[in-house]
């Protein structure tokens, strides 16, 4: 039986969040044969990104910058080359031929990123002109070097974005931001880590650098028969993909030690949310980090549920797993995903009679223990935001309250004559009043209560804001999951949810975006745009013409 996935929309799988298919099937989006045999889950090794490492060693003084080109390459993704099709995918280099490399920076750091579209004039498959812009998401950047939407890097030309790297110790991720671009241009492979390190990191007690601490970016993708990728949205509703890749490895294996691992958690998923969980219960995992940084202590969880472009920094204790078992990273159904035959798994870890030490030390020479209980540890106490403070810490958005905001505001995500809008508006608008429409105006540092809508049961949305860290107040009137009390800059606004947030908004003026992570809405066109501070004519900090590329 040939199913397409427009098919599965119309007979309503995608309410129904399950559908399990033979590995061997002949499932057709428009004119494009997919994949009849998927690659075995848990055949091919753990990859570990390249790294940049910006910092200063004892040898080297921190480097101001790296630049950065996209290009189109051809990797054998299923399989080794012969045995399998290869896949075209368009990616990030560094100067050394680094493909998608976590850039590692330290706090108080600036640097500048020169990003060059080496990319083909014309996208190979869906013909249109290959403009980008590259957006660090989770960084409190100008706005002109945010990564606006429409200010994009034509092919051939070149853009230097600044970063002042004054937040706290976080996991963020740089990728494509073009204009209705950005779904297909992500898809394509425009994604990576960048990570942001401070002495509160070091200090903590958490594997910092080195072998324990990994990135772990999930994804799933659909492919064709001769290997490319297949593109197959739903009439512009969502993309569900039946292979998972962790850093573009499908299903991969990793060999670990009876010791702690710090896993950075991002998916970089086009539509599909993850359940995450362990195989073995001996396996005890804890959340430290969320999207802005540190929690103010680990939370211990079962399962984790993580929306596209969420982060969550767990750290894993493998130490009362016996040699030679194998635990599973899971992922359990949701609402409103397809599932496939093996999209219930992400990866699996072998775990070692391999040793160790009680502690290990960082790039610095300093210990930490892996012994410690992380019942124990406290990172910080929640504080009240220091007046007139530019940049504020994971503990003072920690501190926001409610009687602090100045201001409320509701915007409603919801599905309008075919198109994904935010309070009834589209990016197009946006364009149409040069720029102009805002759907928020808050006063430079002032503290705001927004509420996120989301009245569909056929659809989530996960809502991400440019420029601050918020602290998610409540979901439906009751309070935040457990695991959610950290600095976010990304909601999780599941099915007829309401999700209150609380934000500081700052340090830099201007006009930022506010949209869904569901990729293929934020395209057709659920985007709008807020401003810091009043409008401005000229204004210094225009994010098209203050700084365009070249």
């Amino acid at each position: 039986m040939e199913l397409s996935r427009r098919d599965l929309l119309k007979l309503g799988v995608l309410g129904t969040a399950a559908l399990y298919l033979p590995v061997e099937r002949l499932a057709q989006a428009g004119d494009q044969e997919s994949l009849a045999t998927l690659p075995a889950p848990f055949t091919r090794p753990f990859a570990k990104p390249p790294e940049i490492d910006l910092r200063a060693t004892a040898t080297r003084p921190a480097q101001n910058g790296v630049a950065l080109t996209m290009r189109q390459i051809r990797v054998p993704v299923l399989g080794p080359a012969g045995a399998w099709p290869q896949t075209d995918l368009w990616v990030y280099t560094g100067p050394n031929g680094e493909i998608n490399p976590t850039i590692h920076v330290d706090r108080g750091q600036p640097v500048e990123i020169a990003h060059l579209n080496g990319l083909p004039a014309t996208h190979p498959q869906h013909g249109y002109t290959s403009w980008t812009s590259v957006h660090l998401h989770g960084s409190a950047s100008l706005p002109q070097y945010d990564g606006y939407a429409s200010d994009v890097i034509k092919p051939g030309q070149r853009k230097v974005y600044k970063y002042p790297n004054q937040q706290g110790a976080r996991t963020l991720w740089y990728h494509d931001h073009g204009v209705h671009r950005t779904a297909k241009n992500a898809y394509s492979g425009l994604a990576a880590q960048y990570h942001l390190h401070d002495d509160m990191e070091m200090q903590s007690g958490i594997p910092t650098g080195g072998e324990f601490d990994l990135p772990l970016t999930i994804k799933d993708a659909l492919f064709r028969k001769d290997g490319g990728l297949l593109w197959d949205d739903n009439s512009e509703s969502s993309l569900m993909g039946d292979v998972v890749l962790v850093n573009g490895v499908p299903w991969p294996v990793l060999e670990v030690k009876r010791r702690r691992y710090r896993f950075r958690v991002l998916n970089a998923a086009i539509s599909r949310s993850f359940k995450l969980s362990l195989s073995d219960p001996r396996a005890r995992m804890w959340v430290v980090a969320t999207d802005g940084g540190f929690m103010p202590k680990p939370v211990e969880i079962s399962s984790l549920r993580i929306g596209m472009a969420e982060r969550y920094e767990l750290v894993v204790d493998f130490t009362n797993v016996p040699a030679g078992t194998e635990v599973v990273l899971r992922s359990g159904s949701l609402p409103n995903n397809v599932e496939f035959a093996h999209t219930d798994k992400v990866m699996k870890f072998k775990v070692t009679a391999a040793p160790f030490g009680e502690t290990t030390t960082d790039r610095h020479g300093r210990a930490w223990p892996n012994n410690v209980p992380l019942e124990q540890v406290s990172f910080y106490t929640p504080r009240t935001p220091r007046a007139g403070a530019s940049y504020i810490g994971p503990d003072e958005v920690m501190g926001l309250a409610p009687g602090m905001a100045v201001k409320r505001r509701t915007l409603e995500f919801v599905r309008t004559n075919g198109m994904w809008t935010v309070n009834g508006k589209t990016w197009d608008d946006v364009v149409a009043s040069g720029y102009q429409l805002v759907v928020a105006d808050p006063a430079a540092n002032s503290i705001e209560i927004w509420d996120f809508v989301n009245k569909s049961g056929g659809w989530f949305h996960p809502i991400h804001v440019h420029l601050v860290d918020f602290r998610i107040l409540s979901r439906n009137g009751r309070p935040p999951l457990p695991y959610e009390n950290g600095p976010k800059d990304v909601a999780y606004v599941g099915e007829n949810e309401t999700v209150r947030v609380i934000a500081k908004f700052g340090p830099h003026e201007g006009r930022y975006m506010i949209h869904c992570h569901n990729l293929v809405h934020e395209d057709h066109d659920m985007m709008q745009q807020f401003r810091v501070g009043p409008a401005r004519n000229p204004d210094p900090n225009d994010p098209i013409h203050a700084a365009p590329a070249s």
